[in-house]
């Protein structure tokens, strides 16, 4: 095997110095034609690849960037798949399956930050960085976003999901993008989105289809930002509306489907209210099951609302009344701020505000 070419060999070749080189590979538009063809020549004749750590080193870049996000991760508890142990006619191509199980179970479907993720390495792709990916599942101390950090040129964190002295230490390493929930004083960029106001106009709507008699309120975990806002935007238009918060029924869930369908029989017990408002899609889709279930008509009977703007919700009977989020959207968003940044280190903080729709569908549409 014939030894690689270096970088040196091409500027012999080429008759110029290393760093000519590295600017026609880099950016050929800032250095003249005759020299760039004759550096482009000598790369094709040797077959010079240039190496990216190499680069990465001389630039103190990695040419990566980091998307951190909490532990939920509906696969854990599934059983461990040991392929290189298998011979190749060791199990039958499939198999047939009755599934009696209950399919919503304990675990989220991540199904909105799935869609942050996708955003996020299209944006990524497109910027020419590649996107690591780390879950903090059974991560207390959270060493899995400080290894992350030795190894990005930047960081996307999912609001709260990172103690904030664990935050501050590692923002005066690399830059950090706060993702959702908004900005506490601190000094980091951030992608967020208008959550109190979109849920405080959803409630005016569903207060305008119940004349004004209170719905009930599915929120969400205490330790979620997105939660608490969707909860402050209910308050104030309840509070608005005149109505005591003592005549308001609030459940709380996990944001997962089973939770709301754990909420809904709760309700059903102790008597229907006009309107369940659910701080997110998953848990009014476990609702809806729920109603179903039990013979209650939505929305007749009661109006179910959620948060988010899942596809589920458009797939749903009846169809769900939302708020949809621009969720692609968010992940990009976040991956072009934190570009920027390391681009323009010294700039002062942004605070980047995605809008959100309103999604009025039957779930929510009274006849009467």
């Amino acid at each position: 095997m014939s030894k690689a070419a270096t970088v040196y060999d091409v500027a012999d070749r080429a008759g110029v110095s290393i760093a000519t080189v590295s600017r026609v590979l880099r950016s050929p538009d800032a250095v003249r034609p005759v020299t760039r063809e004759r550096v482009l020549d000598a790369v094709s004749a040797l077959g010079y690849v240039p190496s990216g750590s190499a680069r990465g080193l001389a630039e103190r870049r990695t040419g990566v960037l980091g998307l951190y996000f909490p532990g939920f991760d509906a696969a854990e508890d599934a059983p461990a798949l040991d392929v290189l142990s298998r011979g190749a006619d060791a199990a039958p191509p499939f198999t047939v399956v009755h599934d009696e199980t209950d399919a919503d179970g304990e675990h989220p479907t991540m199904l909105f930050l799935d869609e942050v993720l996708r955003g996020a390495e299209l944006e990524a792709w497109k910027q020419g960085f590649v996107l690591m990916v780390g879950v903090g599942r059974h991560d207390p101390d959270r060493s899995t976003v400080r290894d992350m950090a030795g190894r990005v040129d930047g960081l996307v964190v999912l609001a709260r999901s990172v103690p904030d002295d664990v935050l501050a230490r590692l923002a005066r390493r690399i830059p950090v993008v706060v993702l959702s929930g908004p900005s506490r004083g601190d000094h980091y960029d951030h992608v967020t989105v208008g959550n109190a106001e979109a849920m405080a106009e959803l409630t005016r709507l569903v207060l305008s289809e119940t004349r004004g008699a209170p719905p009930a309120f599915l929120a969400g975990p205490d330790d979620s930002p997105d939660g608490a806002e969707r909860w402050d935007g209910f308050s104030r238009a309840i509070s608005d509306a005149g109505i005591a918060a003592d005549d308001v029924v609030v459940l709380r869930g996990d944001f997962t489907r089973a939770s709301g369908r754990r909420a809904a029989e709760q309700l059903i017990g102790r008597g229907l209210p006009v309107a369940l408002m659910s701080a997110n899609d998953q848990m009014a889709l476990g609702a809806l099951d729920a109603f179903r279930s039990a013979g209650v008509s939505v929305p007749e009977d009661l109006i179910v609302t959620g948060f988010d703007g899942i596809e589920a919700g458009a797939l749903s009977i009846p169809r769900l009344t939302t708020v949809r989020q621009p969720m692609i959207e968010l992940g990009r968003a976040a991956v072009q701020v934190l570009a920027r940044r390391l681009e323009r280190p010294g700039t002062d903080p942004v605070a980047v505000r995605l809008p959100l729709e309103i999604v009025v569908r039957e779930s929510s549409r009274r006849s009467d």
